[in-house]
């Protein structure tokens, strides 16, 4: 493999998520290689990267093409991210970092945890909410006063904008997982794993896109001994947020860009400066996400083995209203 296909990322997709994507690479002067599928998207992305990309899809790109980069940024829709990322990694890429949620499924979420450790690869979901400049900063709080002895958090969803939108019917009837995964997975990663959950659910065929559920509640405990509670309802108004208790604060994250404080003994609620820079420069928690995939541990990355066990013990049993 040349040096000069070696040192590139192979983009893949050429939409919204994409152009974000891009405009990480070209900030830290990663060269890359975009492939798009259709020539509108593919336009689109030229117009606001200044980088053309390679039209036509990964599927005809890997056929005619005989090498390809070390690592590889899969951003696109939902339902196309397990047939790519399969591609890809049949075609010999070893590190990858995938868009949430990996897969439709945890059906497809095993088969590409599977696949890649039969190609002795690694495979990452994209869950950029951990990298938040305000995430980041109650993650040093909680470390500094003891703990989180509990947490709450609403992932509650704008239902009418859903309804009415282009998405996918399938990823539409699998929303928890497709998009609502992206704030629980940032509570459970701010609180804690939980060892025991207790799920309920509501509002069946309230909705026409969602007819399975509407209303989802539910409680737990972490590995580490924190208690938890969620509510979210597809119905009514309401947004996403997460609230972690510790010792001497209350901790809030809604909108979850920023952070407010209730300091122990007064009822004032204070908002705490953040140094955000990056996440008002790029799309939040973009930045240092992709700077993780590409240069160091990837310790606070989700592996795509660690999604399937998340999607089987958290996302499913949250969704069907089941126990763990």
């Amino acid at each position: 493999m040349s040096n000069h296909i070696k040192n590139h990322v192979l983009l893949v997709g050429s939409g919204k998520m994409a152009v974000e994507y891009a405009k990480v690479l070209s900030a830290i002067k990663q060269k890359y290689i975009c492939v798009g599928r259709g020539e509108a998207s593919c336009e689109n992305f030229f117009k606001q990267t200044g980088i053309r990309p390679v039209s036509g899809g990964i599927h005809t790109y890997l056929k005619n093409i005989g090498e390809v980069p070390a690592k590889g940024i899969v951003a696109v829709p939902v339902e196309q991210l397990y047939p790519v990322t399969k591609a890809l990694l049949h075609h010999g890429l070893n590190e990858l970092l995938v868009e949430k949620p990996g897969g439709m499924d945890a059906g497809e979420i095993k088969e590409l945890g599977n696949r890649a450790k039969m190609k002795q690869a690694n495979v990452y979901v994209a869950y950029n909410r951990r990298f938040y400049a305000s995430v980041e900063k109650i993650k040093e709080m909680v470390r500094q006063e003891g703990g989180v002895l509990s947490f709450h958090f609403d992932f509650t969803e704008l239902s009418h904008s859903i309804s009415t939108s282009a998405i996918h019917d399938k990823v539409k009837r699998s929303w928890l997982l497709a998009n609502s995964s992206h704030i629980i997975d940032t509570a459970f990663y701010l609180g804690g794993n939980p060892i025991k959950l207790q799920a309920k659910i509501s509002g069946k065929d309230a909705l026409n896109w969602h007819p399975e559920a509407a209303i989802f509640t539910g409680c737990g405990e972490t590995g580490e001994g924190a208690l938890f509670s969620y509510n979210a309802n597809w119905i009514s108004p309401g947004r996403w947020g997460i609230q972690v208790n510790t010792e001497k604060s209350k901790l809030l994250l809604q909108p979850v860009e920023k952070l407010f404080i209730q300091k122990r003994g007064s009822f004032e609620v204070e908002q705490i400066a953040l140094n955000n820079h990056l996440d008002l420069q790029f799309k939040p928690g973009l930045y240092n996400m992709v700077l993780e995939f590409l240069h160091s541990s990837h310790r606070n990355l989700v592996t795509i083995g660690e999604q399937y066990e998340h999607a089987i013990n958290w996302y499913e049993p949250i969704a069907d209203g089941g126990t763990f």
